[in-house]
């Protein structure tokens, strides 16, 4: 294994302890990357505030901030979630950053579920789907027939939109992370949301590092070939941002 580490990096905004990155992002350019949300509305909000104080504190002429994927299921506020990010203006992240947001697993199998899917309504439910029905006041009991017209169209325009990954500098933003020895442009869907142990386990020079959530660890996880951002915040620990800028990172944590 070459973990350069694995920890949890609370910090103040404008007070972070960065530390050696494995990649390299432009001058003036700074990553604001979030991971797994689940619902956790108030700590999304928490952490959008974060950034904003942090460049008050440190400006930089390229700033993005970037989501992960997973906004949805398990959480007490899924409706919220995506509320807040597909009305596009944030809440205590300064006008005129840029945001991109990614799709994840818990998204894709939602999405099929409302398509009808009957295997993606099963699995749905099963994963979290009843929790993030109740958020947008639906019965999980209720036929599914019925959820499509039950949940603003604008949420859902806001999912069917979502991006599969993001590249920028010596990284590549992406759920659930990428199958090694696949080009980007022939990776398959369900491995960009999906993949877990042969993407995790690789030590292989991937060409880039991954920053990823989908699996969640205690702490965030540094590797020389990828990042794993999904810290378990829905299961009451924190929401995790790493900060990317040069090549150094930090992370400030909700």
């Amino acid at each position: 294994m070459d973990d350069l580490a694995h920890f949890a990096a609370a910090a103040r905004p404008g007070r972070m302890e960065f530390q050696a990155a494995p990649g390299h992002l432009p001058p003036g350019q700074r990553v604001y990357a979030i991971g797994d949300i689940h619902g956790c509305d108030e700590r999304l909000a928490a952490l959008h505030a974060m950034i904003g104080e942090d460049l008050v504190a440190r400006p930089t002429a390229r700033p993005l901030l970037l989501h992960i994927g997973d906004y949805v299921d398990k959480g007490p506020d899924s409706a919220a979630v995506v509320a807040r990010l597909a009305a596009g203006a944030l809440p205590g992240v300064p006008a005129g950053v840029p945001v991109v947001n990614l799709m994840g697993n818990h998204e894709r199998t939602m999405l099929d579920a409302l398509a009808g899917e009957r295997a993606a309504i099963t699995d749905w439910l099963f994963t979290g789907g009843r929790e993030a029905l109740a958020s947008w006041g639906i019965d999980p009991e209720a036929p599914p027939g019925q959820w499509p017209g039950l949940i603003p169209v604008a949420h859902q325009s806001f999912l069917r939109g979502l991006e599969m990954h993001h590249r920028l500098g010596d990284y590549l933003f992406v759920h659930a992370g990428i199958k090694p020895g696949v080009a980007l442009e022939a990776q398959a869907e369900d491995d960009l949301l999906r993949i877990r142990h042969s993407f995790l386990a690789s030590e292989a020079d991937f060409g880039m590092v991954v920053v990823h959530g989908h699996t969640p660890a205690r702490g965030p996880v540094v590797r020389r070939n990828r990042i794993g951002i999904d810290t378990g915040a829905v299961f009451g620990r924190e929401l995790t941002c790493l900060v990317l800028e040069a090549d150094r990172l930090a992370f400030l944590q909700a």
